[in-house]
């Protein structure tokens, strides 16, 4: 990734849909000396997602964008990134898929975090799909975000045990437990860190 370390620490939006878990771990990662990330904006395309409290908590601008219209949201996304001077993107949860207009303006600088051992299960549902396969592995993988969905470079992955009993319920609890871990591990990785 073409971005340098020095001390200044890599300006850095988080996007979310839900209830913010990843992104209470990035904050808390970001808050460590080690962490090359300061996250400086939250934005959302859902005013009820439960991990804006989370900008409330820690003080970090929020912003929520209706895709109703996806290409004036994305216009008015990238003139947001751009006066906040990011440099990274971070998706975490993000239930919206960005154009490949998008994309190009932030290549290789957008992250994400997904559900799975990619390449399988791409998309939705990803626990449901990793048990009717009998899989006996499923896990999370952070990956670059290119034009086609879920199938960018792998940055890192983690493995995870599917139990005889499993339901996606708990295989999700399971697996969101090693997201939390994987993503600060993955900004880690890049950075050579």
């Amino acid at each position: 990734m073409a971005l340098s370390v020095g001390y200044k620490r890599i300006r850095t939006a988080v996007f979310i849909s839900g209830t913010g878990s990843n992104l209470k771990s990035l904050i808390k990662f970001s808050k460590l000396k080690k962490s090359p990330l300061s996250i400086n904006i939250i934005i959302s395309n859902n005013p009820r997602a439960k991990g804006l409290l989370y900008g409330k908590i820690y003080k970090i601008k929020k912003r929520i964008f209706n895709f109703k219209k996806k290409n004036l949201a994305e216009k008015k996304i990238l003139e947001e990134l751009n006066k906040n001077k990011i440099s990274l993107i971070c998706l975490a949860g993000f239930m919206k898929i960005l154009s490949k207009n998008f994309i190009k303006r932030f290549e290789g600088k957008i992250l994400n975090i997904h559900p799975s051992l990619l390449p399988k299960f791409k998309g939705l549902n990803t626990h449901e799909r990793a048990i009717i396969n009998k899989e006996k592995y499923s896990g999370c993988t952070v990956h670059y975000v290119n034009s086609k969905l879920d199938s960018g470079k792998i940055i890192i992955q983690k493995r995870v045990k599917i139990n005889k009993n499993e339901t996606p319920k708990t295989l999700a609890k399971k697996i969101l437990l090693q997201e939390h871990k994987l993503y600060p591990a993955a900004i880690l990785k890049i950075f050579n860190l």
